[in-house]
């Protein structure tokens, strides 16, 4: 073989490996560069922003969406703020120092030059509210044509606003969330629901977050030289000039981006398998910084093992000072945001469980771009889910959010109680759209119902099947936009795979109620008798001989019976343990149906315990206590309003942290 030849192949090789590490993760819809200086004693941002958009359907599109959402703190007439309500401190801080904020564009113009401003409109999809300025409709001279692409040039102009959740300033910090124009999504048919092609771009509500398109974004963030800055992505250059430093990021991939900047950040690193973890945080919290270092890793572990790998080479965790409050327990592209204090002990794990609680949306929400708005409990509820899964696997299983004063919870309890402690459970479906939920339940049905009925469906299908399911739903829908019925269908497909016609030929039975429905479950056991049985006796055989037994009483039998009610309206299959005085144990089964059903049992010895869902696999059931019942005097189970009493103590602590 010749060198000529030998150049050629290697040539080749290398041109084939550098492909392949380029490989696009996502669709790359909605691409961004931008160019931005932070005035932080004027509190404003300018930008110049190149949107490169691509058109993912069949459609020729003739406007572009976009949202404007750092307009929902204009003012009080917003959908936001007539949402919000209870910021009645917020409102009375930014009124008295005018900390509205509002995004001026200066001017928005295509490739060939015409001027989009001409025909831009403020729209109102969801409420009809005239006053609302969160979605902006552009139409276009020049129409996107299928599978086309279009660029748009934009530059603004921004006022921050004054502590306003998720985004805005207080002192000199900074956390710039949701605040720049970002184009909605362009749903082509038979993505999620959709019929035919559409824009899906609502207004800003105070209830659930956003929904956007992947893409790549480079940033470059001016700012005063003693600032530190926190950003999605990683940063790829720094230059210095004039006491103003200009800090370059870059990340693809993603659906959204986000920054923080602060001069009193310390910035703590660490690294796992090639992952750099980064924690901003103010000196007065730096003994914290390796909690959340711990948390990151155990997350980062134990999802690559049961979802896949982190795919992206930086996660960045703020952890804000207390004025900056609003901006805490948050999850954005490769950063994240904590919660810390000066007085929760280290047995009350609020830090642990919001730090990995915001990393596993990187997961669902991140990759798994999911409908935040309109179904919100696919990203919550599956976060919190694996929230509880990743600390009781590192934490324990019974003292994985508290383990203080010799008491343990758990975090699935505390997930049970947050959602059955409401005056009513039944308020709302799952389903229900994020700023439906008008009248409450939003927190305790996204978030804790989803989590339990989800491991409820593990206890059911077993922990294996239930890692298939999850893993498969991952793989399959990572980089895309599936809905609930998408989750369904793999769920299916993996139970059947796993255990045939067991669950029956589909799992909607199932979704039906825990998902679309509002029925609570609940299965007691309702009582034991064990009565002795009676020899035969009386005509038996014919009308002549009646039979006189010498006892009629047979002491050596005992009839049993153990009795069952379902008291809620969901139905799910249930086993029962039976346990007799002479030790045996017998394991039933019961398709949960009917509103009550008995176990009889004939035999020498008595039943003297037993208890519907011995394993703990229907976490769904709202009363443990009546799950049991006994022939032997009992105390009387207290653990429930010890889990409530705890619950309500971690909120409680939370709410002192403020002072802090």
């Amino acid at each position: 073989m010749t060198t000529k030849s030998l150049v050629f192949i290697f040539s080749c090789l290398l041109t084939i490996t550098c492909f392949a590490q380029n490989v696009p993760l996502s669709p790359r819809t909605a691409n961004y560069d931008m160019d931005l200086t932070l005035d932080p004693v004027e509190k404003r941002v300018t930008c110049a922003e190149l949107l490169t958009w691509n058109n993912p359907s069949s459609d020729t599109i003739y406007e572009l969406q976009f949202h404007i959402y750092q307009n929902a703190f204009k003012n009080t007439t917003s959908t936001f703020m007539k949402e919000r309500g209870f910021f009645s401190n917020i409102l009375s801080d930014a009124a008295e120092n005018c900390g509205w904020s509002w995004l001026d564009i200066k001017s928005m113009t295509d490739e060939y030059g015409n001027d989009l401003k001409i025909g831009m409109k403020f729209i109102q999809p969801d409420d009809d509210n005239e006053a609302d300025e969160t979605v902006l409709s552009v139409p276009l001279p020049n129409p996107v044509l299928p599978k086309g692409s279009i660029k748009v040039n934009l530059n603004w102009e921004s006022k921050v606003p004054k502590t306003m959740p998720r985004n805005g300033q207080n002192k000199d910090y900074f956390f710039m969330a949701q605040w720049f124009p970002k184009v909605g999504v362009y749903e082509a048919a038979g993505v999620r629901y959709a019929k035919k092609g559409q824009w899906n771009c609502h207004q800003y509500h105070s209830k659930g977050e956003y929904y956007a398109d992947f893409g790549n974004y480079n940033v470059s963030i001016t700012a005063p030289s003693n600032y530190v800055i926190g950003a999605s992505g990683i940063l790829v250059d720094e230059k210095e000039a004039n006491g103003m430093k200009t800090s370059s990021f870059a990340v693809e991939d993603v659906i959204d981006y986000t920054w923080t900047a602060s001069p009193h950040f310390m910035d703590i690193r660490d690294e796992w398998k090639g992952v750099t973890i980064r924690v901003l945080l103010y000196p007065d919290h730096e003994h914290i910084a390796s909690r959340y270092i711990d948390a990151i890793k155990y997350s980062l572990e134990y999802l690559e093992q049961y979802l896949g790998k982190y795919p992206y080479p930086i996660i960045t965790v703020v952890d804000p000072p207390i004025h900056g409050i609003f901006s805490s327990g948050m999850e954005y592209p490769t950063l994240i945001t904590g919660l810390s204090s000066c007085i929760l002990p280290e047995g009350i794990r609020t830090i642990e469980t919001l730090a990995i609680h915001e990393f596993t949306h990187q997961y669902f929400m991140q990759m798994i771009a999911t409908h935040e708005v309109e179904e919100p409990f696919l990203d919550e509820g599956f976060t919190t889910y694996f929230e509880g899964r990743i600390l009781d696997h590192y934490y324990g299983g019974n003292s994985s959010t508290i383990d203080v004063l010799r008491v343990k919870v758990g975090n699935i309890e505390l997930n049970r109680a947050d959602y059955f402690k409401m005056d009513h459970p039944q308020i709302a479906e799952n389903t229900r759209r994020s700023w439906q939920f008008k009248d409450g339940g939003y927190g305790e049905i996204s978030y804790n119902k989803t989590a339990v009925w989800l491991r409820t469906l593990e206890g059911m299908v077993g922990f294996e099947t239930m890692n298939k399911i999850m893993k498969t739903y991952f793989q399959k829908w990572k980089f895309k936009h599936p809905s609930a019925r998408d989750f369904i269908d793999v769920a299916t497909e993996v139970v059947r795979a796993d255990h045939g016609d067991a669950f029956g030929i589909n799992l909607d039975w199932f979704f039906d109620q825990v998902m679309y429905g509002t029925e609570l479950c609940d299965y007691k056991l309702a009582s034991i008798s064990n009565n002795h049985k009676y020899n035969q006796a009386g005509y038996l055989n014919d009308n002549e001989d009646c039979v006189k037994p010498e006892n009629i009483i047979n002491d050596s039998l005992f009839q049993s019976k153990v009795t069952l009610h379902r008291l809620g309206g969901m139905t799910l299959p249930v086993e029962v343990m039976v346990h007799f005085e002479n030790g045996k144990t017998v394991m039933e089964k019961w398709d949960g149906k009917a509103r009550s059903h008995s176990f009889t049992y004939l035999g020498s010895s008595k039943v003297d315990y037993a208890e519907i869902d011995p394993e703990r696999k229907i976490y769904i059931d709202k009363n443990f206590i009546n799950n049991s019942w006994t022939t032997k005097v009992q105390e009387k189970g207290i653990r429930k309003y010890l889990v409530q009493f705890m619950s309500w103590m971690q909120n409680a602590m939370l709410g002192l942290s403020f002072f802090c």
